[in-house]
């Protein structure tokens, strides 16, 4: 198999050679490295290319790497019934540069690419309704991005008293805890039965 994953990136360099900044195989899958410009001609020719073949399109997922300047992978992965291989695309972009939609390639990028911009803020231009898909209506950030709050900006209950759902500044009702992952007998204040003995 890796034999033929070696052909075949070998192959893919040789025709999109100023396109693929490198080819990597990993974890049994061959992973292209791509300009996020050139990301359509690169789908493209996998799609269409008698020797590639990769017509069915698996999902596109987002990564947040907030310590890099381009801080959000774009991930696109395909499958090639013909060959019977899988192939990993992987762009980078930041917060403010958008990336071009790939609906026109494969229209079931439609929804992967609502949800990547829904959770993460990665914007696609060409994209034929770029709205909001898993949050709520006014739903403030993007809470899959590393910097956002683990309890969020605002919670949502019924109101009893309104009689409709209510929104409303996250109140915590404890305060975080701090532990210390000592075993429970370590953490006491007193001393149990039996712990004189491992002391000596």
């Amino acid at each position: 198999m890796s034999e033929a994953l070696k052909d075949l990136a070998a192959y893919i360099t040789e025709k999109l050679d100023a396109q693929i900044q490198d080819a990597l195989i990993a974890s049994g899958e061959l992973t292209l490295l791509v300009e996020a410009g050139d990301i359509i001609d690169v789908l493209n020719f996998l799609k269409t290319d008698v020797q590639c073949q990769f017509i069915s399109f698996i999902d596109i997922s987002g990564v947040d790497y907030p310590s890099r300047d381009k801080r959000f992978e774009v991930v696109y992965h395909l499958l090639s019934p013909r060959q019977n291989q899988r192939i990993r695309v992987k762009i980078s972009t930041d917060e403010e540069t958008p990336v071009p939609s790939a609906v026109d390639v494969f229209p079931g990028a439609d929804w992967f690419e609502r949800e990547v911009y829904d959770l993460y803020g990665v914007l696609f231009t060409g994209h034929p309704d770029l709205r909001r898909l898993l949050t709520d209506y006014g739903f403030e950030g993007h809470p899959l991005r590393k910097d956002f709050p683990l309890t969020g900006f605002v919670e949502v209950h019924y109101d009893g008293d309104a009689k409709r759902v209510v929104y409303e500044p996250v109140e915590l009702r404890q305060e975080f805890r701090n532990f210390d992952f000592l075993s429970p007998w370590e953490g006491t204040e007193y001393v149990l039965p039996g712990d004189e003995k491992a002391k000596q």
